[in-house]
């Protein structure tokens, strides 16, 4: 079942910060550090699950897979990436109804070409407009819990047809029945507040560390009009750059030891990964 807790922190007005998770490790810190709402990224999933591009190459039943093991193992409400819901309007139907009973809260449909492309990245192409409003209007009729599953309408058109086309089509979205809007990679903060200004329904930021938009803390994007915020890439490359520092050091010194390289306490990590129970299970019944 969709956590409530997206709807109801939307609906009182907080404004709410989401990492995002590339795998199990990334989600269990997570929930040690206290997020209640995580987001899971289609590039980073497939990078850390498949070692492939997020270009349209990962199927619905990888991810919906990988989408269910998050739910799994954390509490916290997932928002997911369902790319553009895998193919057509019988698709888009399946792919919500596999996101919803996977214990996805929320389900992020983008109006791109398949194969899909990265948002940050170039040579995207778009869908027309009415073929995106039917595949919000089938994601919406085809969800269970009305009120607490959401959709998340991302249009990526503002790179190759501009900011005005990308507003024509939040707008047709909108009126399709999403309940979030994602203007994927403006280029300007004149942008962001220009798209915000113009529409009523919570606005997504997406902090794509690398990417086109700039990088704004959280009391600006608040301050621009936009309810929630992604921060997709952000462990991710933090992960990617610790292990290449700690590899190198093993590398030149034949030790993994250290008093620049930080790391987890290792007990710990076997107490949040859930070694605890494995050993009060062997106590009551190892022979």
């Amino acid at each position: 079942m969709a956590n409530p807790i997206l709807r109801q922190k939307l609906s009182s007005g907080e404004f709410i910060v989401i990492p995002g998770v590339q795998d199990m490790i990334a989600t269990i810190m997570t929930t040690k550090v206290g997020f209640d709402i995580v987001y899971g990224s289609g590039y980073w999933l497939t990078a850390s699950n498949l070692g492939l591009p997020d270009a349209g190459i990962a199927t619905y039943t990888q991810m919906v897979d990988r989408m269910r093991t998050i739910t799994r193992t954390t509490s916290a409400a997932l928002i997911a990436d369902a790319d553009t819901g895998y193919g057509g309007l019988l698709n888009v139907h399946h792919t919500v109804r596999g996101y919803e009973e996977a214990g996805v809260t929320a389900i992020q449909l983008e109006d791109q070409e398949f194969p899909k492309k990265c948002g940050h990245t170039p040579n995207k192409r778009c869908v027309p407009i009415e073929d995106m409003v039917d595949k919000i209007k089938v994601a919406c009729d085809a969800r269970q819990d009305k009120e607490n599953f959401l959709i998340i309408a991302r249009t990526d058109a503002r790179a190759s047809l501009g900011v005005d086309d990308a507003m024509r089509r939040m707008e047709a979205y909108a009126k399709a029945g999403a309940d979030i809007l994602f203007f994927e990679a403006p280029q300007s903060e004149e942008e962001m507040r220009r798209v915000c200004e113009a529409f009523d329904l919570p606005m997504i930021a997406n902090m794509a560390d690398g990417g086109k938009t700039p990088i704004l803390p959280a009391h600006v994007l608040k301050e621009i009009g936009f309810s929630l915020a992604i921060f997709p890439a952000m462990t991710s490359l933090v992960a990617a750059a610790a292990m290449e520092k700690a590899l190198r050091h093993l590398k030149e010194t034949g030790t993994s030891l250290s008093p620049d390289i930080p790391m987890a306490d290792f007990r710990e990590f076997c107490e949040l990964i859930g070694f605890g129970d494995v050993w009060d299970f062997e106590k009551r019944w190892a022979r």
